[in-house]
């Protein structure tokens, strides 16, 4: 069970931190008292203001739509204000800095080596190849990864990249999305990051290990949204909207080939989703 838990890098209610892409194009984080780390996002202009529009046709990717929103109105209305966000505040702004980098960065350390795989595996061998420098450089000079030594050396933080990215860059669909009560949003093909838990030292954690890093990744990540609220908040349809940025994100994390883009779409939907991170 610890294997599916490691593998969702991702807070409790993740369905906020779907406007963000925190793995997807992430650089090293900086330090600062909110846990904010850079986002972007790759849905087009065009899909968001879809996603805004009520009563919008059903989706291919969402055959269990009335499902899933009753789930989003026990998370959304429920689960995050009463529990999940204050407790990630509380964290993010009660921790003395210095611990959480360390703890950010140990944590972090812990999905390189599968990340390095799946990256080559995915024909991306000087990522990959950064992947492991980081890895060992972390882990010895790094004590363990407390200490992001391979930054300083000048090899790029690179985003994660799990088992079912790697399927979807080949071709394999993203199938059903499912919003989980108290989870937040999944599609079937993230049930193959299980194959992630095996490789060390991942596999070495035990389930409450496993959780402990679920929960502090989520926190951290669940703080660093609160600017985006307002987005959904806006928003006609935020089910509808969380959907299709997830969905795109999917796409984005799999390096899917995409349509051509539009200029203007794409600067667009930077000042849609225009975040002030460092």
């Amino acid at each position: 069970m610890h294997l599916a838990l490691y593998g969702r890098n991702r807070s409790i209610f993740t369905l906020l931190i779907s406007f963000v892409f925190v793995t997807g194009c992430s650089s090293a984080p900086a330090d600062n008292p909110s846990g904010e780390e850079p986002s972007r996002n790759s849905a087009s202009s065009s899909e968001v203001a879809q996603a805004n529009t009520p009563q919008a046709e059903s989706h291919p990717n969402d055959p269990f739509e009335s499902f899933n929103r009753a789930m989003w109105t026990l998370n959304y209305d429920y689960l995050d204000p009463y529990l999940v966000r204050p407790v990630s505040l509380a964290y993010v702004n009660y921790t003395p800095d210095p611990l959480r980098l360390g703890v950010r960065n140990f944590l972090a350390n812990l999905d390189e080596p599968f990340s390095m795989v799946n990256n080559a595996v995915m024909g991306n061998g000087g990522v990959a190849l950064d992947h492991f420098n980081r890895f060992w450089l972390n882990s010895t000079l790094g004590l363990l990864g407390f200490i992001d030594i391979a930054t300083y050396a000048g090899i790029e933080k690179r985003s994660k990249k799990e088992f079912g990215d790697a399927l979807g860059h080949y071709g394999t669909g993203k199938g059903a999305y499912i919003m989980l009560p108290a989870y937040g949003p999944i599609v079937v093909r993230e049930g193959a990051d299980f194959v992630d838990g095996l490789y060390p030292p991942i596999s070495y954690l035990s389930f409450w290990a496993s959780f402990g890093k679920w929960a502090l990744e989520g926190m951290e990540k669940r703080a660093l949204v609160v600017p985006q609220e307002v987005t959904l908040e806006n928003s006609p349809d935020p089910y509808a909207l969380t959907r299709e940025v997830y969905l795109q994100r999917q796409d984005y994390n799999a390096e899917v080939a995409s349509e051509e883009i539009d200029a203007d779409e794409e600067a667009y939907l930077d000042e849609y989703l225009e975040e002030g991170f460092d």
